[in-house]
């Protein structure tokens, strides 16, 4: 059993892993034998992120890049394939959050989310594509959200964007099926993030905990879910032990889709 979920000799680009669960998925796709390729627009970060895994170890290299710039994605995944020598597995874990209904959404505020979210992710598909077509061999894990396949109150532009990641995964899992590239996403509910805590003390100053309970509350098993049990998820689905899933979409979401009626 502790053969199982192994990653030895892939190379993985994780975007947006200098927090957060992007984090998370390349510390544990680090302890499972990848080399991992930390990418994010925060470079001291991203290279924090490295000395936590190569100090027990590991392999795992800092690369800065913005996700919403084409020529900047083409150069480091370039740069990475040259450096490690391919590229096996991407996790588009890049990713920005917004509140607010479409009356109040600003025509800024929803192209900042676009680009992110959605062309991001899109860019980065796009400039490993050629390498793993080359190789007959890849993973691609996207990470949607619960707020593709419900309604969620104040959550317009986010919504839309994660419905569309939701959308370009199964595309993309469809039209590559024959070049041996799996396509995957996760949907994840409320995780614990820095995020989390930021947006509590900016907006709930003194009431942090009863706020943090009662988002908790919101998945019916009582609590939000830690990055590290979305990494535990990517991890299988990015393994070999998972070679026959592709263009299929993963709520982790403590029972928020199915049991929150």
């Amino acid at each position: 059993m502790a053969e199982l979920f192994r990653l030895d000799q892939k190379i993985a680009i994780i975007t947006g892993a200098a927090s957060g669960i992007g984090r998370a998925i390349a510390q544990v796709f680090a302890r499972q034998g990848a080399t991992v390729c930390v990418v994010d627009l925060q470079l001291q970060q991203a290279l924090q992120v490295v000395q936590e895994i190569t100090s027990t170890g590991h392999q795992a290299f800092a690369y800065q890049a913005d996700v919403t710039d084409a020529v900047a994605v083409k150069q480091v995944v370039n740069r990475i394939c040259k450096d490690q020598g391919g590229v096996h597995i991407l996790v588009n874990s890049a990713g920005i959050a917004h509140i607010g209904r479409l009356e109040n959404t600003t025509v800024e505020d929803f192209d900042r989310i676009f680009a992110v979210n959605v062309k991001g992710t899109f860019l980065c598909m796009q400039a490993v594509l050629p390498v793993m077509k080359q190789q007959q061999h890849g993973v691609i894990l996207n990470l949607a959200s619960i707020a593709a396949h419900v309604g969620l109150p104040d959550r317009f532009a986010y919504s839309m964007s994660k419905g569309a990641v939701y959308a370009m995964t199964l595309s993309v899992a469809k039209d590559y099926i024959h070049d041996h590239i799996r396509c995957n996403s996760i949907s994840p509910a409320r995780v614990h993030t820095p995020f989390v805590d930021g947006f509590l003390q900016k907006n709930y100053p003194g009431r942090e905990m009863e706020m943090f309970q009662k988002l908790s509350a919101t998945q019916p098993i009582g609590r939000m879910a830690t990055p590290e049990e979305v990494a535990y998820l990517a991890l299988y689905l990015c393994s070999d032990e998972a070679s026959f899933i592709t263009g299929c979409d993963y709520p982790i979401d403590g029972g928020f889709i199915k049991l929150n009626n």
